[in-house]
């Protein structure tokens, strides 16, 4: 089991559901906008950090 690339994939889930939430917040126009500005800010980085790990983290069949 490898943790880094699971840890990765939850990252990657959670920056996906961020994003969604935040383009569903501006366009039915509710939520303050410092609130979506913030939370669409963590999600990119959570999407990306999780592409990143999944994809750097090498697979070492035994």
């Amino acid at each position: 089991m490898n943790l880094k690339r699971t840890f990765g994939a939850i990252l990657t889930i959670l920056g996906i559901v961020g994003l969604i939430y935040t383009g569903i917040g501006i366009i039915q126009h509710s939520g303050g906008v410092t609130t979506l500005v913030v939370v669409g800010i963590i999600s990119l980085l959570f999407f990306f950090s999780g592409i990143g790990l999944v994809r750097d983290t090498t697979d070492n069949a035994k």
